[in-house]
């Protein structure tokens, strides 16, 4: 599956209305219902949005007829194979009505351009590694995860002799980067792997 990289945006106008969508990687629910609220604009006529992240997904027409935004939103960030996706359609009336057709064509085509421009990557698939290590060896070990490709160091938690590390690992990679934690530190590191994978 595929996810942008980062936000992008576009505006078009479609008979003398303005439609400018704002998409953007969303981690889960909550950062996609918090992406929405920051991309809504208060003086717009309508906020339409779509969001999925994994099998969970939401949509509204924010007052247009119903069945002529969300859901066309919903399905341009689902034929582009889109995950941890969410998109705002905001519109600004311009007087002329589009009628049901011309919506759908509007919310879906705005939605589907904007995300045509964003650059898409691939989601791996992680799992959340827990790390108690030293002071003597801490700095040596977030060198390593550094330099380790697709390693996220997500929170790092201080104790009396060490720290806490709470890190995303690649699945694919995650035991091998585990069993060098243990190498480096020669064993004084603890690595516990979450069984259960996220992303």
């Amino acid at each position: 599956m595929l996810t942008l990289e980062r936000s992008t945006s576009l505006e078009q106008i479609i008979k003398k209305s303005r439609f400018v969508a704002t998409a953007g990687p969303v981690a889960s629910d909550e950062a996609a219902k918090e992406f929405i609220a920051a991309h809504s604009v208060g003086d717009a006529n309508h906020n339409c949005w779509a969001w999925r992240v994994g099998q969970s997904y939401r949509c509204t027409d924010d007052g247009e007829p119903s069945g002529t935004a969300g859901k066309l939103i919903l399905q341009a960030i689902d034929r582009l194979s889109l995950d941890n996706v969410a998109v705002v359609v905001t519109r600004w009336f311009g007087g002329v009505l589009l009628g049901s057709g011309g919506l759908m064509r509007a919310y879906g085509g705005t939605a589907a351009a904007c995300l045509r421009t964003g650059k898409l990557v691939e989601i791996l698939a992680v799992r959340e590694v827990t790390i108690t290590v030293t002071f003597s060896d801490l700095a040596l070990v977030t060198a390593r995860l550094a330099s380790s490709a697709g390693v996220q160091i997500r929170q790092e938690r201080f104790t009396e002799t060490g720290a806490t590390l709470t890190v995303d690992f690649p699945e694919a990679s995650a035991l091998q980067i585990a069993r060098m934690i243990i190498d480096i530190t020669s064993g004084r590191a603890s690595v516990v792997l979450d069984p259960s994978i996220a992303g």
